[in-house]
């Protein structure tokens, strides 16, 4: 099942793509959702965004956060107005470790994270 809902035009867009439970939430806010999303779609909604310049945070639920795609990849190399994040898995949040994890014990040590 797809749903996609529209964001309001003005300023930046919220867009968030998951699960049906997790996008579920955030479509009573006024995002725009991609429920049931998968990587083929992570891509073109991306360059969709890089196309029309838009300016938008970008949740991705874990699984699609490293499904990796060269736009994706691109977004997370080069920062800007578009700024792209990962949501822990709604079934197991407890088992999400996010990838700034593995930085901060690179760059303070294996007991920073303690």
């Amino acid at each position: 099942m797809t749903r996609e809902t529209s964001a309001p035009s003005a300023g930046a867009r919220l867009v968030v793509l998951g699960s049906a439970g997790l996008t579920e939430g955030f479509s009573l806010i006024g995002a725009e959702v991609h429920t049931d999303a998968d990587a083929a779609k992570v891509e073109d909604v991306l360059a969709r965004l890089v196309k029309d310049n838009a300016e938008a945070l970008v949740l991705l639920e874990s699984h699609l956060a490293h499904a990796g795609g060269a736009t994706l990849d691109r977004l997370r190399n080069e920062g800007g107005r578009i700024v792209v994040t990962e949501l822990p898995p709604l079934a197991a949040p407890r088992d999400y470790s996010p990838a700034v994890d593995d930085v901060v014990r690179a760059v303070l040590g294996p007991e920073a994270m303690k």
